[in-house]
């Protein structure tokens, strides 16, 4: 096994405590979430700067090189270093060339939250992959959605974030908070890599839409069922459709909507049946 990069340990707090005046004319203590830019180098290269809660900042950094196919092997890198006076995270890799000018042209904006980049090179070497299908019962998701509600800790107390979690059956192994559902991604894939943990048997949980930016990095990460609390845009459909990629979506209480991949769910709930409403009766007339 390679040796794992030296990296700093450089965690903001996610929230920050403010006073504000509520409805009534009161002074309240409240919280809301971090925001930090936080500017990627690589042997002293600026790569992207990324807007983040600075949490799980070495993670973040790890993640992003890892789905944006600009780092492969994880021993190519040396030590990960953040500087929050300087906002700015360096990257130190074994060759000390940083990234190869060619891999940085053809950068695409996507509709992250904030704003995300993917490489050209990062779609083109997806449909050369194969991802294993997992079939998942209708009531683990349901549980699995129960138990996800106790880990929005930042969003409970400050909102303005979203939450990813990767996910084994119904047991939550990483969760991550931040205020671009790309980055909390990225931060979860940067752990995945760091520990050589598998994605061909795991659930991605969000409560972002599923754009073709996160179905890109679910198909990084080998994960072929995406999860979400909100909705899915077009071309991330079209995506996961090409790539074998189940999508359920509008995932809240007992209720989701499956976009793609039925034939991989179980359905083994009992129907909840919706009262009927009362028929109307017209009043005697006297």
């Amino acid at each position: 096994m390679p040796d794992k990069p030296i990296l700093s340990d450089a965690r903001l707090s996610p929230t920050h405590a403010i006073e504000a005046v509520d409805e009534y004319g009161r002074s309240r203590e409240v919280h809301v979430a971090g925001e930090r830019p936080l500017t990627l180098k690589v042997d002293d290269r600026e790569i992207v700067t990324l807007m983040t809660l600075g949490n799980y900042p070495e993670a973040l950094t790890l993640g992003y090189l890892r789905n944006q196919r600009l780092i492969d092997n994880l021993d190519e890198i040396i030590r990960i270093q953040v500087d929050w006076d300087q906002e700015r995270v360096d990257v130190s890799t074994r060759g000390g060339e940083g990234i190869q000018d060619e891999r940085m042209e053809g950068r695409t904006v996507t509709t992250g939250c904030g704003q995300g980049t993917v490489f050209s090179c990062t779609l083109d070497k997806l449909y050369g992959q194969k991802l294993t299908a997992l079939q998942v019962r209708q009531s683990r998701l349901y549980e699995l959605l129960r138990v996800v509600n106790d880990y929005n800790a930042v969003y409970r107390q400050a909102g303005a974030v979203h939450g990813c979690a990767l996910c084994r059956d119904t047991e939550i192994l990483m969760f991550v908070e931040d205020v671009g559902r790309h980055n909390a991604v990225d931060a979860i894939a940067g752990m995945m890599w760091l520990e050589a943990v598998p994605g061909e048997d795991k659930i991605f949980y969000t409560t972002g839409r599923l754009t073709s930016e996160i179905v890109m990095k679910a198909a990084q990460m080998n994960i072929s069922l995406l999860l979400s609390r909100s909705g899915v845009s077009h071309m991330g459909l079209e995506l996961a459709q090409d790539l074998g990629i189940t999508l359920i979506a509008r995932a809240k209480g007992q209720h989701f909507l499956i976009y793609n991949g039925a034939e991989q769910i179980t359905f083994d709930a009992v129907p909840v049946s919706k009262p009927q409403p009362r028929a109307r009766t017209r009043a005697a007339s006297v």
